[in-house]
């Protein structure tokens, strides 16, 4: 720009910083939210509204927030401060779990086991109280820190009284119906741990396991194979030989059929489609198929040979015998189509042996270990063995009997406690649960999803697979920490006591002194007449010792928070969390909910995936590729962080490393220069309440990128009513960077710096400048509610709305509906296909010599476009077209198909606005003279 003329141009002027300084700014405008009370205002803002109620899942009070906390809440708070702009009222109560194994395993690593199990239970309650209630605060800061709105002071927790008394409200009311019992099954039962799992607090890892095949002798024989009776044997497959002493069954498929084969001498009972390729592997050289006695090989279905006997392999020398069932579930992909069975170590198995009263035997204590003895399922060299031990010994002794046919190690998947990590087992203990099927609660439930919206929608699927296949919700955990299922059990007689009158007392002692008083008071001392055992009439009643599960804890918070806090409401309108809560919270909350109530907790459920590092794998602090939020947010800040979580697609895994958040860096720094240079023709010199034009007086040029901004903003706006946040990010991304820094104010900051301060063309940009600050950092609010909130204190007074802060604006309303952008669009769309084209043209002219200067200013184009092009473009009145591509002149024509030639400027460079025109003996255009004149 020539120095002489500087002084009358309008450049930029802003005290928009262009150096961010997240890191250290943010801070101090979080305070200012809180100081000011920013949640509050937004609340009463549109106090009387609608209400739009986002329940906020609670994560565990265990250690520092992680990446996937991050994601989780600022996906909910964007959600909020949109729903917030479209005029909802939004109470946002954040919520902590803090019962249960993961605060209460932290506390035994940090004193150790021996002294853990040396103290009370009273003790141990005290110190997970502590231990949660700080945890609480730190991930509260953590939260707070992201930029998250909400109710920080008076957020939820499972320990308080009103929640412990609300866990016993819904237990009555499913219990009163009649879907709770107490049973003994099989359940994940973690020996480390001492308590029962629910399967979701279940992890699955590979372990190697010693696979067997392993011949029973039959004591009864199948008609037709009376000719082998007393050397007739069944072959099974396990790959759990510790649940050998447990043996009661063998499973067959129904259908199957099953042909015996002749070896050795033997007579081995296996499935007729594996004969061949067990044969091979047990190296049966020479075997037959045994035969009746008219000549034809024997066979039979699983379900002819049921009730079938055999000797049990451990203790049939003690008289013990099993017996031939069958079940749909035995297939002829591994093994030999027949499985060992101990109904006490595996649900499929308990539920077989249930249709045909097959006995439980349980031979395993607590710890995992064998019970020693010499009574029925005790005994044998693994007696007091841990079983995993105990598995080489019991393959030794099946060897030495010589009825071990093979043994190989696999690979497989095994189930492992969530907490530990270390290797579960199935094992019939005496639990809790809620059935499934007896009070139609499963049903109930696969109803009630019908009338929930899921993003993504086919994410029903996979809660819907999960209810139709789950067994009974075993409830109970021998565990200290947590709400204690409210039973009694005479000690005269054995009954096991819970009824109204029992629960109700229970409800009003917690809702006074907490869940505490049931392991330090008197059953006596709050049960008053009530405490009497209803069958033998004895005042003998002791306290359950078993709490609640910890997702029914989690899961009830629909009525203690959703239903106790009037501002609220039930059911929800939204539940958000990741993908794994579908077996965990997601599922908890619709079974207490449907059970207590008949309807789901919640109208719409959002799932989300789990984040990795940038080479696809999980995060962990072992591989060092975590990515701790809170060093982004005192190095990169906040905002980075929410740009992250908006660019990529939550509802699938997700990742993120320093590569990553370099190139969301790169993108912040794009929207906040693009922000920045809309400021600066626009800050203290324009308002658009009283300086705007109205959009018929806009020029042709204006009036087309108006209308292309309207349509960016339906489909943000679009995007944000489907939660799709990547979308609205690569919507505002691409528009920014692609048609308004290259393209529109590439190409209008000529008439902003260089026409007159007050001219109608200047105005007529502003005015579009003005609507298009105003729709960026509307929709920008939601994901970058620091730097948008920065933004307010420069905005025009018109485009504040009366506020300071963005969190309080109105969603933007702009200027043209549907009908009116879209007459539009054909202009526009045929305009940017003919800028590219002029572009291409452009640089083999400058490549080929034709343009010396190298400016598109030193430019003009012929150019040629097909019929429909023509038409719109044309169409539009006054479009120039030399503006849009920024060159000296463009001389349209209608032809075949699109086409440019591109060749010197005519006229002369004019040495205030360097663009060549017509200029008089001053060097000046006619437009720039009489700017410059307005300035003397």
């Amino acid at each position: 720009m020539a120095n002489k003329y500087k002084k009358t141009m309008n450049l930029p002027k802003t005290k928009f910083s262009m150096r961010a300084s997240l890191a250290q700014n943010e801070p101090a405008r979080l305070k200012d939210w809180e100081d000011n009370g920013v949640y509050e205002l937004l609340l009463k803002k549109n106090e009387g509204h609608e209400k739009f109620v986002l329940h906020d899942g609670p994560p565990y009070a265990n250690g520092p927030i992680h990446l996937g906390h991050a994601m989780n809440k600022i996906s909910k708070d964007m959600i909020n401060r949109y729903k917030a702009m479209r005029g909802y009222l939004t109470p946002y109560v954040p919520g902590w779990d803090c019962h249960g194994q993961p605060i209460e395993h932290k506390v035994e690593e940090q004193l150790g086991t021996e002294k853990f199990n040396q103290l009370p239970k009273e003790k141990i309650r005290e110190i997970c109280r502590k231990e949660a209630v700080s945890q609480v605060d730190t991930q509260r800061q953590g939260f707070k820190r992201l930029g998250v709105l909400g109710e920080w002071d008076n957020p939820y927790l499972t320990y308080v009284n009103d929640y412990d008394a609300t866990d016993i409200e819904i237990f009555k009311a499913i219990y009163d119906k009649g879907a709770i019992y107490r049973g003994r099954k099989p359940v994940h039962w973690c020996s480390h741990c001492h308590t029962a799992l629910a399967e979701a607090e279940i992890e699955y890892s590979d372990e190697v396991s010693p696979a067997i095949f392993v011949r029973f002798e039959m004591t009864t024989v199948p008609a037709g194979l009376e000719a082998y009776e007393g050397n007739l044997w069944v072959d099974i497959w396990t790959t759990t030989p510790w649940t050998l002493p447990a043996d009661d069954a063998v499973i067959l498929h129904p259908e199957a059929s099953y042909v015996a084969v002749v070896v050795d001498g033997r007579c081995e009972i296996l499935a007729e489609a594996l004969v061949e390729r067990d044969c091979a592997k047990f190296g049966y050289d020479s075997y037959e198929l045994a035969r009746t006695a008219s000549g034809e090989v024997w066979r039979m279905t699983g379900e002819e040979l049921c009730h079938n006997r055999y000797k049990q392999p451990i203790f049939g020398d003690q008289g013990v015998e099993g017996e031939f069932i069958y079940a749909d579930y035995v297939t002829l992909e591994d093994g030999t189509g027949i499985v060992h069975t101990a109904p006490g170590h595996g649900v499929d198995d308990y539920n077989a042996g249930m249709r045909f009263n097959i006995p439980i035997v349980m031979p395993v204590d607590d710890d995992g270990r064998f019970y020693k003895g010499d009574k029925i399922g005790t005994g044998g060299p693994w007696s007091g063995m841990e079983v995993n031990e105990a598995n080489p010994k019991i393959i030794e002794w099946l060897r030495e009997r010589d009825v071990l046919i093979l043994h190989e190690d696999i690979t497989h998947s095994y189930p492992h406690c969530w907490r530990c990590k270390q290797p579960v087992i199935f094992r019939a203990t005496n639990q809790w649960f809620v059935s499934m099927d007896e009070t139609g609660l499963r049903k109930q439930a696969l109803d009630a999803l019908d009338h929930v919206r899921f993003y993504p929608a086919h994410s029903v699927k996979r809660i819907g697979s999960m209810v139709e296949q789950r067994p009974d919700w075993c409830i109970s955990r021998q565990r200290s920490w947590g709400v204690p299922i409210p039973a009694f059990t005479c000690q005269d007689c054995g009954e096991t006591v819970v009824n109204d009158d029992t629960l109700d007392d229970v409800i009003r002692l917690f809702r006074e002194k907490g869940s505490d008083a049931w392991f330090t008071d008197d059953p006596k001392e709050y049960l008053g007449e009530h405490c009497v055992c209803p069958k033998c009439g004895s005042h003998e009643l002791k306290a359950n010792q078993d709490i609640l599960d910890v997702w029914w804890d989690s899961g009830v918070s629909h009525t203690a928070v959703c239903k106790h806090r009037d501002y609220l409401q039930f059911p929800a309108d939204m539940y958000l969390e990741g993908s794994d809560q579908h077996r965990g919270w997601f599922m908890s909350s619709l079974m207490t909910s449907v059970g207590a109530y008949g309807v789901a907790p919640y109208k719409s459920v959002v799932s989300q995936g789990f984040t990795l590092d940038g080479q696809g794998r999980k995060m962990s602090k072992s591989l060092g590729n975590t990515i701790d939020p809170n060093k982004v947010c005192d190095t990169r800040g906040a905002d980075i962080v929410r740009l992250w979580v908006s660019s990529v697609d939550t509802s699938v895994d997700v990742a993120c490393d320093e590569q990553i958040l370099d190139r969301v860096a790169d993108a912040y720094r794009r929207f906040r220069n693009t922000l920045r240079f809309l400021l600066g023709e626009l800050e203290g010199q324009f308002d658009l309440a009283t300086d705007g034009l109205a959009f018929e007086e806009l020029t042709a040029y204006d009036k087309l990128n108006l209308a292309r901004m309207c349509q960016v903003h339906d489909q943000v706006t679009e995007a944000y009513e489907g939660y799709r946040f990547n979308v609205v990010y690569r919507t505002l991304y691409d528009y920014v960077v692609t048609e308004l820094s290259n393209g529109y104010l590439n190409a209008t900051k000529d008439r902003m710096y260089c026409s007159a301060a007050g001219s109608k063309e200047r105005r007529s940009a502003q005015t579009t400048w003005s609507y298009l600050l105003s729709m960026l950092v509307h929709d920008l609010q939601p994901i970058l509610a620091y730097t948008t909130d920065e933004v307010m204190a420069y905005l025009p007074e018109s485009l504040r709305e009366g506020q300071r802060y963005a969190a309080l604006l109105d969603w933007f309303e702009a200027p043209l509906d549907r009908a009116g952008y879209e007459r539009y669009l054909g202009a526009y769309e045929a305009m940017l296909e003919a800028r590219n084209a002029f572009t291409k043209a452009y640089d083999k002219a400058l490549e080929a010599g034709t343009i010396e200067e190298k400016t598109t200013q030193a430019a003009r184009a012929e150019l040629t476009v097909p019929h429909d092009a023509f038409e719109a473009l044309s169409g539009v009145e006054g479009l120039d077209l030399g503006e849009a591509f920024v060159c000296s002149d463009v001389c349209l024509h209608e032809g075949e198909e699109l086409a440019c030639e591109c060749l010197p400027a005519e006229g002369h460079k004019c040495e205030r606005c360097w663009n060549w025109r017509e200029v008089g003996e001053d060097g000046l255009c006619e437009r720039c003279r009489e700017a410059v004149a307005e300035t003397e």
